[in-house]
This record gives structure tokens, sequence and C-alpha cells, in this order.
């Protein structure tokens, strides 16, 4: 993959998911996303799913442990690592709630078993077993029968607005590549700058 410093970072990062999804590499869309709440951080593997105004834009319940850190602390990193190519893309920035009309209409593109999931989940709630689980989604599904299944309010997509963007590509001998773009706000235009492997 040819990479172009002078483009839009977002052009590149673009051009690189194009082509590691070319490339037929495995969950070629997931995101490392880590939080912070009370200096306490967290992360977890979350899908990208497409650019959305300029941010990198995925969906989660907003009542989940992560719905309500991203409420209360909205700065967030997240990372692409595609080790079969030797890259590796780094955001830093904020998040922003999409809009209901963004969310419901990916929600309509899920499956339906996801759709009655995001129903039956009270996400990162205790639960006294698994049984409990399924009962409860059997019943989602008991009414939901033979009807369309519409978003629930407390599940939706945020987007990422990136701050600051690192496109990572390894070398031989730790003799890595490190590209920075960097700006002050989501206004603002991008700074380039190279770091030290």
């Amino acid at each position: 993959m040819k990479f172009d410093f002078k483009n839009d970072p977002i052009d590149n990062f673009l051009k690189s998911i194009h082509f590691v999804q070319l490339k037929g590499i495995p969950e070629h869309n997931a995101m490392a996303l880590a939080t912070v709440t009370n200096d306490k951080p967290a992360n977890r593997i979350v899908l990208y799913k497409g650019m959305n105004a300029g941010g990198f834009s995925f969906y989660t319940n907003y009542d989940g442990r992560k719905g309500q850190q991203l409420s209360k602390n909205k700065n967030v990193a997240a990372t692409f690592f595609w080790p079969h190519i030797d890259h590796q893309i780094r955001i830093e920035g904020y998040v922003e709630k999409l809009s209901d009309s963004d969310s419901d209409q990916y929600f309509s593109t899920r499956p339906r078993l996801s759709q009655l999931g995001a129903w039956a989940s009270n996400q990162s709630s205790t639960i006294s077993s698994f049984d409990e689980f399924q009962k409860k989604t059997d019943d989602i599904e008991n009414k939901f029968k033979n009807q369309k299944i519409q978003r629930p309010q407390h599940w939706g997509g945020f987007r990422i607005v990136p701050l600051e963007i690192e496109f990572w590509f390894g070398k031989t001998g730790r003799l890595h590549e490190r590209y920075i773009y960097q700006r002050e706000s989501a206004n603002s235009p991008w700074n380039r700058f190279l770091r030290s492997p």
C-alpha cells in the first residue's frame, strides 16, 4: 500500500482500511477503544462502522459501562492494528453522539438477532445466569414476532472526532515509520510531523 503523507489523514485512513479489506484480513474493522473515568482506564474492541461527518463511528448501548464512561469523559483513544501487514493507526480525540436518524438507519441494517439483543441486554449489568438472559431474549423475540424491530432509545452510535491520527508502519530492526497528523480542534488545520520509533 502506498502512503502519501501530504494527503488528508482521513483519506489515508480510508485507503488503509480499504486495502486491508481487499486483502481479506479478518475483522479488519476491529478497533480498540480506550476510555478513562475517575482516573481508571478501560479498553475494549468495538467495530468501526464507517466515517460520519469526519468522525470514526461505532455503536453501543448508551446505558452500558462503556456508554456511561463516554457520558462522563468524552476523551478517547482508538487503535486499529493489522499485524498481517505491520500497519497500525492510532486515533486520539473525543466522542459525539450520532443523530437518532443515523442510529435508526444503522440499526435497521443489523441482523434480527442483533436487534433483539439490543432490547434484551442491560449491557454490563450483573445476571444470575446465561439461561436468564436467554429467556429474556426469547421473551423479546415473542414480543416482536412478525413485527419490524425499532431501535431502543438506549442504543445508538458515537463518532470519534480525531485531534491526532498516527500512521505506524513496522520496519525491520524496530526502525518503524510514524507519521503524525495533529490539530487543536475539529475546525483547525492539520499539522504534520514524524515521531522517532
